[in-house]
């Protein structure tokens, strides 16, 4: 049973490390190219580049969780 609480919570924090992680690499984007143009509004205006490129940030994340489990 031990195990069990421990495999969990093993998954809660490469998770956590994940999602910190992939926030943090969209902020330094966000940061680098402040003055040309803004992810969230890019999205919105139906960027494909963008949107290419935060699914790659979204698949890191499983890529993370699929390495934990």
């Amino acid at each position: 049973m031990e195990t069990i609480w421990f495999k969990l919570l093993e998954i809660i924090i490469y998770v956590a490390i994940g999602i910190i992680f992939c926030l943090f690499g969209y902020r330094m984007v966000e940061f680098k190219f402040r003055k040309d143009f803004k992810l969230t509004e890019e999205v919105d205006n139906h960027n494909k580049a963008v949107g290419i490129m935060l699914g790659g940030m979204f698949v890191a994340i499983g890529i993370v969780m699929s390495g934990v489990l």
